[in-house]
Formats: structure tokens, sequence, C-alpha cells
């Protein structure tokens, strides 16, 4: 299978699971808006989802995904079998203890490390405590489920890990069309969501077990011991965890500033939904893919390979990412105003959240650049240099947080949030290419400012689109009118960038179709591309 066909795999069942995001966001912004059990339920759900990404996705995917290709190569499927079981029963472990711990200091931690803003309302304090308590467990199930996506990405299976976050969003659209239907107050809606993240937690935990099951791997438990291959994980994986996860960090980080303020913390996660799109779809899917690849390509000693992936990833990545982000920088009102104006969630909301969604736009490249060039790390089994950036980037975000927030609001936040992005992405490429690990390219150099021309020029059709379109994009009683309008100007948009970035030589068409109908790995004498 090509590269851009492994991308295309794990990018659908990722845009699958997006669009349904939205729908769930909806239905909450209308249930609830940007009030206190809006608050309460974000910022407890944030707490386990920031674990999950830093000692599941962040680790497995950093640290487990080379080790575990590395046995298969070495020991086939039945010696990375055995490592498996191995780093189950002391990551099972491990979880148990950390979430006694957690649900034992819960109280505390949402006081002063959560939601500190919180202090002054005992009621929204009280509630966030509650949902913290309810959804904490689904770290379990999730970073079980990250180990075993893990696998099923280093045997090159990625649709059933790819499509069970899905069933997240499927399960919350039930709870909150079942509320709806119910009539449920606010409170009792913010509890509903909250067991149903847990029940999202164990279908999909279920979802992955089959699947490697039916890849030939039948897991099974084994006492807790530290053997070597362990302790090596465990050694990749700390500094993976943090690298991994810092998007994560930064929004709790985020978070726990923001709490001060009403609604800010609900405003920030609405806005960072609709920001995730381009980022899920194409940062995590380039990243899913490129580390095992990368992995297999350096083990093999195929070094012309290996470059050559970084560099068309970097180059698809770019190729969605920059017109997605001029985008969010020129039409985020009417994007916020039609997804989520109904409801609780008011005109006022529209204009927050929306400021906050441009920003997020300046930043998305960097984010998505951060998961294209931190495998070049991972593969090589450095840890530790990626981790020294994050932690340069979260001093960042921290100090631009503290000190644009009282002066902008939820807004600054989402500034420092972004500058510790650019700030990250910049120092990872600088050091590849200090190390020799990321080999000059020509076809990359050539076609990334046509990339960023092209999409600068649609962003300035876009914005006078937008001017001429403004009485049907906000003016109209009913949602379908704006709907179809956004829906067409979105359209014509596309069809805009592609036929320039095509035509200024942004994109090389014959390049893609090679790869779509490529088959396997490319052999090890091929050059990279030439352009």
């Amino acid at each position: 299978m090509s590269l851009i066909k492994k991308f295309a795999t794990v990018a659908s069942g990722t845009l699958m699971s997006r669009v349904l995001g939205f729908t769930r966001e909806m239905l909450m912004a209308a249930a609830v808006g940007t009030g206190p059990i809006a608050d309460a339920f974000y910022a407890a759900f944030q707490f386990p989802n920031t674990f999950r990404r830093l000692f599941a996705e962040g680790a497995f995917n950093a640290a487990f995904v080379p080790l575990f290709a590395k046995e298969i190569e070495a020991n086939g499927v039945d010696g990375a079998k055995r490592f498996s079981e191995e780093v189950f029963g002391v990551l099972l472990s491990a979880l148990l203890v950390v979430t006694i711990v957690m649900q034992l200091s819960m109280p505390l931690l949402v006081r002063y490390l959560i939601a500190p803003g919180f202090a002054e309302q005992p009621d929204k304090l009280a509630m966030t405590i509650s949902l913290a308590k309810i959804m904490f467990p689904y770290l379990i199930c999730m970073s079980l489920a990250a180990m075993m996506a893990g696998m099923l990405n280093s045997l090159r299976r990625y649709f059933a890990a790819a499509i069970a976050p899905v069933f997240l969003n499927i399960i919350l659209i039930g709870v909150l069309a079942y509320a709806w239907y119910r009539g449920m107050d606010a409170a009792s809606i913010g509890y509903a969501l909250a067991w149903g993240v847990l029940a999202a937690g164990v279908v999909q935990l279920a979802i992955v077990w089959f699947a490697v099951r039916h890849a030939g791997v039948r897991l099974g438990f084994r006492r807790p011991r530290l053997t070597p291959n362990v302790k090596r994980l465990l050694w990749l994986a700390l500094p993976a965890a943090i690298t991994g996860g810092i998007t994560q960090i930064n929004v709790l980080i985020g978070i726990a500033i923001a709490s001060g303020g009403d609604g800010a913390v609900a405003s920030l996660n609405l806005a960072d939904r609709v920001y995730q799109l381009p980022l899920g779809v194409v940062g995590v899917a380039v990243a899913i893919v490129l580390l095992p690849e990368l992995s297999r390509a350096l083990k093999a000693g195929n070094l012309v390979e290996a470059s050559n992936l970084q560099n068309r990833s970097v180059e698809f990545t770019l190729f969605l990412t920059l017109p997605a982000a001029a985008a969010l920088l020129v039409m985020s009102v009417p994007i916020v105003h039609i997804l989520y104006e109904r409801g609780a969630f008011t005109p006022e909301d529209t204009i927050i959240v929306a400021r906050i969604l441009s920003i997020y736009g300046l930043g998305l490249p960097a984010f998505v650049l951060i998961k294209a060039f931190t495998p070049g790390y991972f593969a090589r089994e450095d840890t530790r240099t990626p981790m020294l950036f994050a932690a340069i980037s979260v001093a960042v975000n921290v100090a631009g947080a503290l000190w644009l927030f009282p002066r902008l609001g939820a807004p600054g936040i989402a500034m420092a949030s972004a500058a510790a992005g650019w700030v990250n992405a910049a120092l990872l490429l600088a050091v590849l290419v200090k190390r020799g690990h990321w080999r000059s390219d020509a076809g990359l150099i050539k076609r990334a400012p046509r990339l960023v021309l092209a999409s600068a020029l649609m962003a300035g059709a876009l914005y006078v689109a937008l001017l001429q379109l403004e009485t049907q994009l906000s003016g109209a009683a009913h949602l379908l009118v704006p709907a179809v309008t956004l829906a067409v100007v979105v359209l014509c948009a596309m069809v805009l960038y592609f036929a320039v970035a095509f035509g200024l030589g942004g994109a090389d068409a014959g390049m893609i179709l090679r790869n779509i109908r490529r088959k396997g790995t490319p052999a090890p004498t091929a050059p990279p591309d030439p352009e």
C-alpha cells in the first residue's frame, strides 16, 4: 500500500470522527452553551483526555511502535507478541495504581491544578470534581486501546484504530439526543455525558482488542516484570509521552489559566474542536503512518527512503494544512455562527469563539509540522531532544498565557499556544537539519513557497466572497440558507486553491497518482523525487 493510501486510510476514520465531533459540539452548545455546566464538563474531561495523550498515545506511538516494529523484523510475530504481553502486564498494573491515586486525590487536583479559577464558585467546583471522578477510568480503556492501536499500525492494519474513536462521538450524540427527548436539565446532561464518555472507552477498547486478535496476535496477561525490553520502553516512553502530548499539555495549562474567566474554558474547547479537524485528519494520519514506516526504513539501513518519506510527508501536510489555516483565519465568524449559534449559544459567544479559532488557524501549520518532524527523532529512539523542545514550548506557552489572558481574555491563551507551536516546530526542524537527519529536497523547496502563494490567493478570494455574501451568511432566519451558502463558498475556494496550486507547480499531480497506484515499499535504491 502506498504512503498516500495509508494516510487516506487513517484520515478517513479520523475525518468521520471529527465530523461526528462537530455534531456533538453543536448539540452541546445548544444544550448548555458556554455556561457553568459546559465549563465543568470540558474541564473535567480534559483531565483524563490529557493523561491519555501523555501516557497512551504519546508514549506508545513514540516509544512502543519502533520497538514493536524491531521485534517483528528480528523475531517475527511471536517475538512481538511476547514483548506486547510483557508491556501489557506492566501497563495495566500501573494504570490501576494511577487511577486509584487520582480518584482519591481528585478534589485537590481539580481545585489546585485542573481548574483553580473555579474555587470561588463552589457549585461549579463540586460539579467538576464529580464529573472528573466518573470519567477518569476512561484513561485505563484508552491507554490499553492506544497500545493495541500501535500494534495494529506496526502490522500495517490502520483502519480499526482509526475508526474506534468514532464511537465516542456516536455515544455522546446518543446521550444528547436522549437528553433532548427527555427534557433533562443542564446538570443532568453533564452527568449523562460523563457516563457516556466512560462507556465509549469500553467500546473503543473492545474494537481494537478484537482487531488485534483478528490480526493473529492473542494477548495474554503476564505478571508485571521489568524485563530488558520493558526497561527500554520505559526509558524511551517518559520523554516521548511529554513530547507526544505537548499540544494537550499546553491546552491543559490554558484551561487552568482560563478557569478564572466565565465561559473561557468552554469557548476554548469549542474553537479547539473546529481546528482539530484539519489537525486530526492530516497531522495525526501522517504521524501514525510515518513513524512505523520510518522505523522500518532506518532499521533496514535505507537512508534514501527515510529521507524521501520525511520530505513527502511534510509536503503532504503543507498541501492540505496551509489552505485550511488560511480559511480559518478569514472565515472563522461564519463557521462558528453556523456550527454553534443556537439555543444557549449567543451572538456574543460567536464573536469570542471566532477570535480564538482564527488565532488557532495561525498556529495550525506548526501543530501539524510538529507531528511530521517528531517521528524523525522517535524512529531513531531519540525521545529526549523533542522532550527538551517541548519543555521550551511549554515555558513559552505559560509565560504568554499568563501575560496575555488578563489583557485579551481567552483569545490571549490561543495566541500563546500558537506561538509555542511555532517555536517547537522551528527547533525540531533546525536540529534535524543540523544532525544531517533531514536531507535537502529540491521538490519540497520548490513547492512549499508556491503552496503558500496559492493559499494566500484563496484567502483573498474568500475575504471578498464573504463580504459580498454577508447577508446570506448571517442574516437568514433559518440555518439552511447560511449553511448552504457557506458550503458553496468552501467548495469554490477548494476548487480555486487546487487549480492554483497545481497550476503554479506547488503540487505534482503525476507524483500523487504514482503514489496512489504504487504497491509496497519502494526498493532501497529508489531515488527521492527529483523535483
